[in-house]
């Protein structure tokens, strides 16, 4: 078994396409195969990888295989974006730190005084 990421996994269209899918709730291969223009071993091939990602998960149920969706991977793939989120806060932040350090203070025109005196 390779080690492939959930990102890695998701780059391509055709399993996003199935992983989008089963969003929906699980479902036997043979309905997956019914959603891409490809052959069923094709199919089998992206499910197998998304398996390696741990995006999901099969389920034998007498000769059907049904797919679900493995919040093991969803889990990784959240802890990703997460991290990505904590990034962009913690950027946008210091940003805004330098900006209040460096601006210069403007001193208020006196027609301004009067006006904020009379709005109080």
């Amino acid at each position: 078994m390779t080690n492939i990421s959930p990102l890695d996994a998701l780059g391509d269209p055709t399993r996003r396409r199935l992983f989008e899918y089963l969003r929906l709730g699980p479902c036997p291969v043979t309905e997956l195969i019914s959603i891409v223009p490809i052959s069923q071993p094709a199919v089998s091939q992206h499910l197998r990888v998304l398996r390696e990602a741990r995006l999901v998960r099969v389920e034998k149920r007498g000769q059907q295989r049904i797919y679900h969706l493995n919040p093991v991977g969803l889990a990784e793939l959240r802890q990703y974006v997460e991290s990505l989120w904590d990034d962009v806060l913690r950027a946008f932040g210091e940003a805004a730190e330098q900006i209040a350090n460096t601006a210069p203070v403007v001193e208020s025109k006196p027609e301004e005084k009067k006006l904020r005196k009379r709005a109080q």
